[in-house]
Parts: C-alpha cells; sequence; structure tokens
C-alpha cells in the first residue's frame, strides 16, 4: 500500500512540458546544440552556452546546460520546478548568471526536455549527482565553490546533495516544500510513503541556507519556506514577497536584489567567518589570547595546575619561557606563581 502511494505522489509531482520545448543535435564543430521547437533556431548562438548529456548512475542520459560567466568566482547549480524544462529557462539564467555574476548550471531530470528515462524521486537524485560529478571533473568545480539552489520540486534533489556536502558554499530554496504530501495535506508526521522529505534533511545542510518564497503562493502554501527556513541549522535572512505566488517571483525586483546580496555575502565568507558563526550558534567561548601567544617549543608549569610537568626543553625553567618569556599554563590558561 505505502508503495502504491508513494508511485501515486511521484504521478502527481512530475509534469514534464509534452512536447519537450527544445531539442538537440549536433553543430558543425562537433559540439551539442539545442535547438527551439518552436521556431527551429539554436536556443544560443554564442560561446557561452554548453550542451552536455550526461550520463547517471541509473542508466539514463540527462542534459545539462552550463553558462559561463568570465567574472564568475562562484557556480550555481540550479533544480528547476517540475512542469517546466531547460527550454524556457534559458533566458531566466541568462539574468541570473549576469546579475550574480556566477556560472550557472541547469539540468533536465529524467524524463524531461530531451533527457531519457521518466521522472522519479530516486532518478532526480541520481540526476544531480551525476551533475555535480560533471562540474568537478569537466570543470574543476569543489564544493566550497558552490551554491545548490532548487525551485519547488528542485528542493528535494538540492537538499539531498546538500545534506551530503559539509563544506558547501550555500544553498538557496525557492518556492520549497517540506516534503510531497504535505504539500496536499498538513501533517504533523512523516510517513514512509511520502517523497522529498525535506522537513527530514534540512537539518543535516552545513552551509547558509536562503529561503525565498511567496506569501500569496497557492500551491506550495508560505508555511513551507518558513517551516524549512526555522529548521536550518544556518538560516540566512528569508526572503517573504509579499503578494508573490508560484512561479512570477523572478518578476519581483526584491528577488535579484536579494540573491545578489546573499551571492556577494558568500564570496566573501571564509572559514574563520564560519567558524565565528558556528561558536555564536553554539555559545562557545572564544580562545584566550595567551593561547596564540605561547612558543611552541615550550610548555610552562604552573603551581595552580601541579600535574602538568612540561619544562623548557633548553633551561629547564618552569617559570616562564626564555624564547618568548610568556608565563602560563595551557591546561588552565592561568598565570604561573
Amino acid at each position: 500500500m505505502g508503495c502504491l502511494i508513494s508511485h501515486l505522489a511521484s504521478k502527481l509531482a512530475f509534469f514534464p512540458p509534452s512536447p519537450p520545448t527544445y531539442s538537440l543535435k549536433n553543430s558543425s564543430d562537433g559540439k551539442l546544440a539545442a535547438v527551439s521547437t518552436a521556431s527551429s533556431t539554436p536556443v544560443a548562438d554564442d560561446g557561452s552556452l554548453d550542451v552536455l548529456l550526461v550520463d547517471t548512475k541509473r542508466g539514463n542520459k540527462i542534459v545539462a546546460f552550463y553558462l559561463r560567466n568570465p567574472c564568475a568566482r562562484l557556480t550555481l547549480l540550479y533544480s528547476h520546478g517540475n512542469a517546466v524544462d531547460l527550454g524556457q529557462l534559458f533566458d531566466l539564467f541568462v539574468q541570473i548568471k549576469a546579475n550574480l555574476r556566477v556560472n550557472l548550471i541547469g539540468y533536465d531530470y529524467s524524463g524531461y526536455g530531451a533527457s531519457t528515462g521518466k521522472p522519479s524521486e530516486l532518478n532526480t537524485y541520481a540526476d544531480i549527482e551525476a551533475v555535480y560529478e560533471c562540474l568537478q571533473t569537466e570543470y574543476g568545480v569543489s564544493q566550497e565553490d558552490l551554491i545548490l539552489y532548487g525551485q519547488s520540486v528542485g528542493s528535494g534533489p538540492t537538499l539531498h546533495l546538500a545534506a551530503k556536502l559539509p563544506r558547501l558554499r550555500g544553498v538557496v530554496l525557492h518556492s520549497a516544500i517540506l516534503s510531497g504530501l504535505r504539500v496536499v495535506c498538513r501533517s504533523r508526521f512523516t510517513l514512509c510513503c511520502d517523497i522529498f522529505k525535506n522537513v527530514d534533511k534540512i537539518q543535516k545542510v552545513k552551509c547558509p541556507v536562503l529561503v525565498i518564497h511567496g506569501t500569496e503562493d497557492e500551491v506550495v502554501n508560505w508555511f513551507h519556506g518558513n517551516g524549512l527556513w526555522k529548521m536550518a541549522t544556518d538560516p540566512y535572512e528569508p526572503l517573504w514577497i509579499k503578494g508573490g505566488g508560484h512561479c512570477n517571483l523572478e518578476l519581483y525586483p526584491d528577488y535579484i536584489r536579494h540573491l545578489c546580496k546573499y551571492v556577494k555575502e558568500m564570496e566573501n565568507i571564509t572559514t574563520e567567518i564560519r567558524l565565528r558563526s558556528i561558536r555564536q550558534k553554539l555559545r562557545l567561548p572564544k580562545r584566550p589570547h595567551t593561547a596564540k601567544l605561547r612558543c611552541p617549543e615550550w610548555q610552562c608549569r604552573c603551581s595552580k595546575c601541579p600535574e602538568w610537568q612540561s619544562k623548557c626543553p633548553e633551561c629547564g625553567c618552569i617559570c616562564s619561557c626564555p624564547k618568548c618569556w610568556i608565563p602560563g599554563c595551557l591546561k588552565c590558561l592561568c598565570w604561573c606563581n
């Protein structure tokens, strides 16, 4: 019964455009090109677009568009919603690439666009893993320089991958879902037959998470985005677009403005800043200044800490170091008497 419900949920989750809005053909230089099915013209006529065919571990071949920005410091991996394909998203990708100054890769799930196979939850997970591996091998992108972006159903594969990458730079959740069945009915519990159980994965994400949601979203209620934001380990300032629906948030000026702010901060973030943020969240005390100043070749014995037996290797002094003259015990961090 559970498998039947899960299969039904998958059927309701995916609506690939039929027919697809683009097809693939080989160009004169031997590379793949995407051609609009409506106008029979190339989707892009410059060299900034790479059309890729990526093999997944579940035996499907999926299409990916890689848009290069020469000014980019970060790369954005975009997982789209359930009723569009890459042909419809290309113009949006160009705008995001230019405004955010990022490289961008978007992909079609199995069964979408010119990708082979059938759409399913497990296939989307294999799809995004294959695209991430392609970024590593073909473009040299590491997780430290990667932002994952998931829209609607795309939040499922996004959080699936994000939970596995502890050094990821950032995650953006756009009109995201708590889980598949929670879109249909509010539930306080996660059922075994549910799909895209984001509610169980969000706390495993270690990087800053930006949540964007429309307050008038009639497809995925605002409480989904709010719930994910509250459960995030490192939540970034959310963007609640007043009056925004499910498929029109890109039309609001605050959308690109807030995204630009987020990406800029992610560009400037360092390991030191992230550790400081984690320490503040865990309310850990700061390291005493003396711990950084001690001589690395010597550890002083303190009368308040009698079990400490280390001495200066050169003179045997137990009061101060002859090189840096800093007294102190590394266990209790107090001054010698």
